[in-house]
Order: structure tokens, then sequence, then C-alpha cells
């Protein structure tokens, strides 16, 4: 199952005080706006965006059709299809994509220690 780039998704009191934190570990910024609340860094394949009021916890991210550079990919597999599988595999959901829709679409599980995990799909 091709679930497309990994990232976390931190929720943060201070995005500021994170940023500053994260580039002491060689994190870059390279996409987000600090002033909106959100970031998101890298240090060579390693993603981690920063996100500050957005949500109560932090979560497992999946980008189907980026690649961990978030450059669009060619192929890949849609976030439709991967709903799919999962749920024909009996998974729950927190919330679903709507399969007849196109483009961009996202769906958010929880595993069972709690975790969230969502698949955005921006493409």
């Amino acid at each position: 199952m091709d679930l497309g780039a990994f990232s976390i998704s931190l929720a943060v009191k201070d995005i500021h005080a994170s940023k500053e934190f994260y580039q002491k570990l060689g994190f870059v910024p390279f996409m987000g706006e600090v002033d909106q609340k959100w970031l998101i860094l890298r240090n060579g394949s390693h993603i981690i965006g920063l996100f500050e009021g957005m949500f109560p916890n932090n979560i497992l991210t999946f980008n189907p059709g980026w690649d961990q550079s978030a450059a669009p990919l060619e192929q890949f597999t849609d976030v439709r299809d991967l709903q799919a599988a999962l749920k024909s595999a009996g998974t729950d959901f927190l919330i679903e994509a709507d399969p007849e829709s196109a483009g961009p679409a996202s769906f958010m599980l929880m595993d069972p220690d709690g975790n969230t995990i969502l698949f955005d799909q921006h493409v």
C-alpha cells in the first residue's frame, strides 16, 4: 500500500519556540506561514509540521500524491482507493473522504493506542 509522503504534525504551544528548537536539530522551514501559526520543516527526508492551536494532539500524516519534498508524483494511489482498501479490511474511520469526489481529499483514523493518523491528499 503506497501511502505517500510521511511527516509528523506536532500540536505545539508556541510555534516560535518550537521553530527555534527544531532548527537547532538541523530542520529548516520549507513551507508554511509562522504568522498563520503553521510551518513545515525538513531535515533531509525527515519532515515535521508545527501547528499552533490547530488540533489537540500530534498526528501522523501521509500525503498521497507527494514525494518527501512535497512535489507532485505522476503516479500514486488516490486517497479514496486507500480508504476503500482500509474500509474493506474493517478499519474504523474518524473522518471519511467522499468516495465520489476527485482531487484533494482526506480521511482520518485512530490506531489502537489513540494516535491520530491523517491521510491528506493535496493533488
